[in-house]
């Protein structure tokens, strides 16, 4: 009697529980929508320039806007905990603070996702969502190419800002993920001279990994619209090319959140171009993508929710993408010709997957 009584109470607390929990999916989308409002305004970056907190008058004044809607807004990004509000004397009015999660909001920095959010949150990257369900049931193999007619990497090509913003929105990435590489695997680029980045977008990555590995030169390697527009800088050579044709040679190469675009005879063909391009002697090919956790024990249940929601994102925007288990990046690597790999977690979303040929 006792057990059903129990079992009783804990199904009226999951029920009362779920019936709070559904607003969330009525309406997750107005905290995006409220984050992208912040950034587009320039709220951090306003508190961020005055050096303090502000009034409200004070960041109406900065932003030139109303007052009144603007309080409304920093309500909600006050009770998300994104800003924080504290009285500024005794007498006198709150200001509004900077807090650690409000600087991933500048729109340049260090510790900026601004780009990365502006992406995803973009019409272009919005619209395809709406064709999931249908990409699922088979009715259209893109939901991105359902929306805009092209994939988005030939949608990109033909929108020279949309390409920006995508070049934008991955440093934003590196910025996060190299020091993580860094930190957890130096000597993975110790002994190496050249290094290709497979993908390397504006060259991001690459400008950081031989800024803290001075022994190394890289070659920035990514479509010729791409690199067209990527900064010059020293120790580093922009090449256009295709990836599927040919890499140029190094004595390894690095591909980040590369891979997971594509599928896997996709994700074959351009590892075995990988592969080709590095010395059969003691050439290496570094992987910096997510690995989905089987073992819920294991895994990290924050990052292993960031790790699923990217899984999502690649079925929305890529033909073929997905996110991978350790099993299906073994597949892939063996098919690709590598003897062996080693899989080391950072402390980012991505893991280090070091493939030998």
């Amino acid at each position: 009697m006792e057990d059903k009584q129990r079992e009783l109470g804990g199904e009226e607390k999951e029920e009362e529980h779920a019936k709070l929990e559904i607003w969330k999916y009525v309406f997750g989308f107005v905290e995006i929508a409220v984050v992208k409002c912040a950034i587009q305004l320039g709220i951090a970056d306003a508190i961020e320039s005055h050096g303090s907190p502000m009034t409200l008058l004070e960041l109406s004044s900065a932003l030139r806007c109303d007052p009144s809607p603007l309080y409304r807004i920093m309500r909600v990004l006050v009770h998300l905990k994104i800003f924080k509000e504290k009285p500024a004397t005794q007498l006198g009015p709150k200001v509004y603070a900077q807090t650690p999660l409000s600087k991933w909001l500048l729109k340049s920095g260090k510790n900026s996702m601004a780009a990365l959010i502006l992406l995803e949150s973009s019409p272009v990257m919005l619209a395809p969502w709406h064709g999931l369900s249908a990409r699922i049931q088979g009715v259209n193999n893109s939901a991105f190419e359902a929306v805009h007619g092209e994939d988005v990497w030939s949608y990109a090509a033909a929108n020279p800002n949309h390409s920006k913003l995508i070049n934008e929105a991955m440093a934003c990435d590196a910025r996060v993920a190299v020091p993580a590489v860094l930190e957890s695997c130096l000597e993975v680029f110790k002994g190496l001279e050249t290094i290709v980045d497979v993908g390397g977008g504006d060259g991001t990555t690459l400008r950081l990994l031989v800024e803290a590995c001075p022994w190394i030169r890289g070659i920035n390697f990514d479509l010729p619209h791409v690199v067209s527009v990527a900064q010059e800088c020293d120790r580093i050579e922009n090449v256009g090319g295709d990836m599927f044709d040919c890499v140029p040679k190094a004595d390894a190469a690095i591909i980040m959140w590369v891979l997971h675009d594509w599928g896997d005879d996709e994700c074959i063909r351009i590892l075995k171009k990988c592969r080709e391009a590095v010395p059969e002697d003691k050439g290496q090919v570094i992987i910096v993508e997510a690995v989905i956790e089987e073992d819920n024990e294991k895994q990290d249940k924050k990052l292993t929710n960031v790790r699923l929601m990217l899984d999502m994102v690649m079925m929305a925007h890529t033909n073929t993408g997905k996110e991978r288990t350790m099993k299906e990046w073994g597949y892939v690597l063996g098919e690709a010709g590598f003897s062996r790999h080693t899989i080391t977690p950072i402390h980012a979303v991505q893991s280090v997957i070091q493939a030998f040929p």
